[in-house]
């Protein structure tokens, strides 16, 4: 068999070569291309821009601070970083936030994850309304629910507890957890599943040795965000919180230490123990970046 040249017709003739874009078109494409980079540019430095001054600030003394907020330091205070770790109790604020949010995040990873699992996967009575409460739940203000769950914790004495606010943080970021996943799970093969079943696994072997590890691009996005609007909680340790310092998560700690700082004149103490707080979630997302952009697509790509 012979093959035909690429750019000859069967008939022998040349074959005709592609038309030229018009010049308006070209025009209009560039232009638009550059207002697209130049935006993304512009959001570059705004989302940019305040953390790396907070971070440069950080190493600068109180005096020119004030004098210059916007200059370079003239040399590196890390004094700065010692007073807000210990001074300030940067360093216990930060222990008490991971504490609590080792217990707060497994926790709504695991009961999210099961009940995505059960609503995306099986069909029983009520299913449909379930989904629609786990959906509602983002809708609902929290601040509404302040006077209530204040009284629910003094009830069953959580008040200033560790554990109080673990199951606060649960609650608070179970609904999205559930919606988020439930999506995801539904974008999951059916065969695997069904083949382990006939092959004798249960449904909690299936859940967690099968099901699980497949949907472990979801976890992580939604991990992700879990870990950010748990770390940075402030309102709801402000109300169930509020009793014993020592006991402060980092944002409350922040909060006291921008009120003392504005007294004492350690604003670099001050900047120090911001780019204390930021550094975990900086980390946290440049190491996973890749999986949460995976888990976000996964569901369209599929």
């Amino acid at each position: 068999m012979t093959t035909l040249d690429a750019g000859a017709r069967s008939d022998g003739s040349a074959a005709p070569a592609p038309a030229a874009a018009p010049p308006k078109q070209v025009r209009e494409g560039a232009t638009l291309n550059v207002f697209s980079h130049a935006f993304l540019v512009l959001w570059v430095v705004m989302a940019a821009g305040p953390l790396i001054w907070v971070a440069i600030t950080a190493f600068r003394t109180s005096g020119d601070i004030l004098n210059d907020p916007m200059g370079l330091p003239s040399s590196l205070h890390w004094e700065n970083f010692a007073n807000a770790w210990t001074k300030a109790h940067i360093g216990q604020y930060a222990l008490n936030s991971l504490v609590i949010l080792a217990g707060s995040l497994t926790g709504t990873m695991l009961l999210g994850s099961m009940a995505a699992y059960v609503i995306a996967r099986f069909t029983f009575p009520g299913n449909r309304l379930v989904f629609m409460l786990f959906a509602g739940g983002m809708m609902f203000p929290v601040i509404l629910a302040l006077i209530p769950l204040f009284a629910v914790m003094e009830n069953f004495q959580l008040l200033d507890t560790k554990l109080g606010l673990i199951i606060s943080y649960i609650a608070y970021s179970l609904p999205f957890t559930t919606f988020f996943l439930t999506s995801f799970f539904r974008t999951l093969p059916t065969g695997v599943q069904e083949a382990a079943m006939m092959d004798g696994a249960s449904h909690t072997r299936t859940f967690f040795q099968i099901m699980l590890p497949m949907a472990k691009p979801g976890l992580v996005s939604i991990g992700i965000f879990n870990f950010l609007g748990q770390w940075n909680q402030y309102l709801l340790p402000l109300l169930l919180n509020s009793e014993n310092e020592t006991s402060y998560v980092l944002p409350q700690g922040l909060a006291s230490l921008a009120i003392a700082q504005g007294y004492r004149g350690d604003w670099g103490a001050l900047f120090a123990g911001l780019t204390i707080a930021m550094v975990p979630v900086l980390v946290v997302y440049a190491v996973f970046q890749r999986q949460v952009q995976a888990g976000l697509t996964a569901g369209a790509l599929k």
